[in-house]
C-alpha cells in the first residue's frame, strides 16, 4: 500500500501554463502511472496545454470546473507566491481532497487565512514550500526526482526537500525501498505536520519502518517524538531513524527554511535530538548515514 497517493490519484495542475508548472508536469507525466488530468488558468479555460513530448492536457478556468470534468481528487500548486494562497483556497472551496503546494515564499498572513479555511474543510494541504509526495511506480506530485525511488517498505517524512531525496536515495541503495515519501515543507505555517504523516505510516501495513527528518525551529519534532513514544505504548511501534538539520545554527538566524530559526532559547537541535532518542528513534550522525542507520535499527 501507500499513503495519500497511488495509481488511481487524478491530479490537476494549478499554474500548469507557467514555466515551472510545465516542466514538472512533463516530469510527472513521464513517471510511471501518474495521472495528470488537466490544468487551471482563469483566462485560458478551453485551451489545450501541450508538453515537449507531445502530451496534451485540457485547461480549465477554475478548479471546480476541472474537478467536475475530470473527477480529480488532488491538485498541485505551482502558482507564484503572491497568488498561491488564493489558489489553495480555490482548491479548498472546490473540495479537492488533497492539495500539494510547491511554491516557496508564500506570505505568512496568506497561509494563516489558508489554515483557517482548511480547518473548516475536508481537504488536506501538504506544503507550501515543499517538494511534494511520491509513491514509487504509482504517482509523483511535485518536484522529487523519480529515478532515485524504488518500491519498498520505508515511509519517509521530512521538512527538508533535499534531505528527503537523500533519505530516498540511501534507502534505495540499502535495498529497502519506499512506500511513500512526503515532504511537508519548512514554513512556520503549513498544512500537514509530522504527526499527521506518522499516523498514516503507522496505520499502513506495508510501511515497515520510517525515516523522519527535522530541522531546527518550532516544536514539531518534539511533538512527533512524543507521539511515537505514546503510540509504542499502545503496541503500534515501528522502527524509526531520524536526523535533525541545522545543528550548528546560531540563535536568531534562519537556516534555509522560513521556519528553521531558533528563538527564545527554543527550537534548538539538541533538544529535538534528545526527545527523538528518548522516544526510541535511531539518530543518524549525518545525512549521509540515514540509510545505514535505519538498516542497523532494523537489525537491532
Amino acid at each position: 500500500m501507500s499513503i495519500l497517493i497511488d495509481k488511481t490519484t487524478k491530479v490537476l495542475v494549478q499554474g500548469l501554463t507557467g514555466k515551472t508548472g510545465t516542466f514538472h508536469t512533463e516530469q510527472a507525466l513521464a513517471y510511471h502511472g501518474t495521472q495528470m488530468v488537466g490544468g487551471i488558468h482563469p483566462k485560458k479555460g478551453g485551451e489545450t496545454w501541450t508538453g515537449q513530448g507531445g502530451e496534451t492536457l485540457p485547461v480549465f478556468a477554475s478548479v471546480a470546473e476541472g474537478k467536475q470534468a475530470t473527477g480529480a481528487d488532488a491538485s498541485v500548486v505551482y502558482v507564484p507566491p503572491a497568488g498561491a494562497g488564493a489558489a489553495i483556497i480555490e482548491a479548498i472551496d472546490a473540495e479537492i481532497p488533497l492539495i500539494v503546494c510547491i511554491t516557496e515564499g508564500v506570505p505568512v498572513m496568506d497561509m494563516v487565512k489558508v489554515k483557517a479555511r482548511l480547518e473548516k474543510s475536508n481537504s488536506r494541504l501538504v506544503g507550501p514550500n515543499c517538494p511534494g509526495i511520491l509513491t514509487p511506480d504509482e504517482c509523483k506530485i511535485g518536484i522529487m526526482p523519480g529515478n532515485i525511488f524504488s518500491k519498498g517498505s520505508v515511509g519517509v517524512v521530512s521538512r527538508s526537500g533535499t534531505l528527503t531525496y537523500e533519505a530516498v536515495f540511501q534507502t534505495t541503495n540499502e535495498g529497502l525501498g519506499q512506500t511513500t515519501a512526503v515532504g511537508i515543507g519548512g514554513d512556520p505555517v503549513k498544512g500537514t505536520e509530522f504527526i499527521d504523516v506518522l499516523e498514516m505510516f503507522l496505520a499502513d501495513d506495508e510501511t515497515k519502518s520510517i525515516i523522519m527528518i527535522g530541522e531546527i525551529g518550532g516544536s514539531a519534532e518534539e511533538d512527533a517524538a512524543q507521539f511515537i513514544a505514546d503510540e509504542a505504548k499502545k503496541g503500534r511501534a515501528k522502527p524509526v531513524a531520524g536526523f535533525i538539520a541545522g545543528r550548528t545554527a546560531p540563535p536568531g538566524r534562519t537556516m534555509g527554511h522560513a521556519g528553521a530559526v531558533i528563538s527564545g532559547g527554543k527550537g534548538g537541535a539538541e533538544d529535538k535530538i534528545e526527545a527523538m532518542r528518548t522516544a526510541g528513534i535511531a539518530i543518524a550522525d549525518s545525512p549521509a548515514t540515514l540509510g545505514k542507520t535505519l538498516a542497523q535499527r532494523l537489525k537491532a
